[in-house]
């Protein structure tokens, strides 16, 4: 059925994934962690703008051609931040949303605990951004060897994202001291605030 002119502007989730050139479910998503406004009709379907479609576009061109202006930390470098998370959409909905904002960043990712203690070793980020449930090595055992080998990494700022609530975390042996939980769904504008400050941490004069 071809479209009025009257809704013409108004997409479902599978036209604005098509439009964006993603999944579904990565649309999906975007929706639930509000990157993406929308509304639902008397249905239950989401509808969602074509200017909000268009917007989000040009925001993520803008974010892949990269700032040169930005300012970096005082080695000449941005904040490196590690992404371990195993479902693919998720990943990209973190990273896509992290590209979009005015902060020096070189985000890395991986799927498992394993695989983030090989990146970490070779590329030393200053933020680790984990699950906890992972296939293999979870985040709770990645975290433990973290902490049980600090030498050489003690500014390494760990955050954990998980649907896990404390209790249940607390039952399956807790975190160290210093790990911050957030809760997915994840509120970006924290995770935002607290990437700012760790950039702020990095980009601060040394004190003599």
């Amino acid at each position: 059925m071809r479209k009025s002119a009257a809704n013409a502007d108004v997409l479902s989730t599978r036209e604005a994934a098509e439009a964006l050139g993603v999944a579904l479910r990565t649309v999906q998503l975007w929706v639930e962690g509000g990157v993406l406004p929308a509304w639902k009709t008397a249905g239950g379907h989401r509808r969602i703008s074509r200017s909000a479609v268009e917007k989000l576009i040009a925001e993520r061109s803008h974010a892949l051609a990269g700032r040169s202006n930005a300012a970096v930390g005082p080695d000449g470098r941005p904040l490196r931040i590690l992404v371990v998370e195993d479902d693919p959409d998720m990943l990209k909905l973190i990273c896509m949303v992290m590209e979009g904002w005015d902060v020096p960043l070189r985000v890395s990712t991986a799927t498992n605990g394993f695989e983030a203690l090989l990146r970490i070793g070779d590329e030393s980020p200053d933020l680790l951004l984990t699950d906890l449930n992972m296939p293999g090595m979870d985040g709770f055992r990645m975290i433990e060897a973290l902490k049980g080998h600090r030498r050489g990494r003690e500014a390494l700022r760990i955050v954990v994202v998980t649907v896990l609530s404390a209790v249940e975390i607390d039952q399956r042996g807790g975190l160290p001291d210093g790990v911050q939980v957030f809760t997915k769904p994840l509120n970006f504008d924290d995770l935002e605030a607290l990437v700012r400050e760790q950039h702020a941490s990095l980009t601060a004069p040394a004190l003599l």
